[in-house]
């Protein structure tokens, strides 16, 4: 199975399993494949009480609703990817674009700490994000980014949870601190890492997630075409 055929399989199967599990898909799901990552671009994802939910601005039940949804849903898709393409992800990471119905989920197939090749401004792209890190957390232990595709950059830190963090998720508040750190750390990204300036090009959204008992996070930036 080649490349093109394995990314139809997979995009035909994810649309179907988020369908059964959410009661609506996505209009569409784009996968993209690299070296370090498998990513799940979806858009105008949000069925009707979704939708409800967020008029009446309750974006906690949201999101509470599908953290429990993709829990279950996370580990069949591994299994999917294993069995049918013999792709080994050895963790998933996930969020959601309220404003625009969209979402990402982010595929890892080896998480060690490694250097991906150099492309033009990544020296520069690590110090932002390196400065919005050490503001909200701590210097990362090991950060880096690779090109997912053209429009779609991946930027991957390691040891940057703080004690009063690692407290949090044992006092049983991971999804509280997670809705804290999102709202803080994309906002912060976005005004003060902007990687559309360093690399020239316009940013269209940003997602972000972290494994607090991995001490690891990812963002996806998405720039247009």
């Amino acid at each position: 199975m080649n490349e093109k055929e394995t990314i139809s399989l997979v995009t035909s199967y994810v649309g179907k399993l988020l369908r059964t599990r959410f009661g609506k898909g996505p209009e569409s799901v784009s996968v993209f494949l690299s070296e370090r990552c498998i990513v799940f671009h979806l858009r105008n994802f949000m069925g009707p009480v979704e939708k409800f939910l967020l008029t009446q601005e309750e974006e906690k039940a949201f999101r509470y609703t599908r953290e429990l949804l993709m829990e279950s849903l996370l580990p069949e898709l591994s299994d999917f990817l294993r069995e049918n393409t013999g792709m080994n992800v050895s963790e998933f990471y996930y969020d959601w674009g309220v404003h625009n119905a969209s979402g990402a989920i982010i595929g890892m197939f080896d998480p060690t700490p490694a250097d991906s090749p150099d492309y033009p401004g990544k020296a520069d792209v690590h110090e932002k994000v390196t400065e919005v890190t050490a503001a909200i957390q701590k210097v990362p232990e090991h950060i880096d980014s690779w090109w997912v595709n053209p429009r779609m950059l991946a930027v991957f830190r390691q040891g940057i949870t703080v004690l009063l963090e690692k407290e949090m998720v044992e006092l049983g508040y991971t999804e509280v601190l997670k809705a804290a750190k999102r709202r803080l750390e994309k906002r912060m990204l976005e005004q003060d890492a902007d990687a559309g300036i360093i690399l020239n090009k316009k940013l269209t959204d940003l997602y972000a997630d972290w494994d607090f008992n991995l001490d690891r996070s990812i963002v996806i930036y998405i720039f247009e075409e």
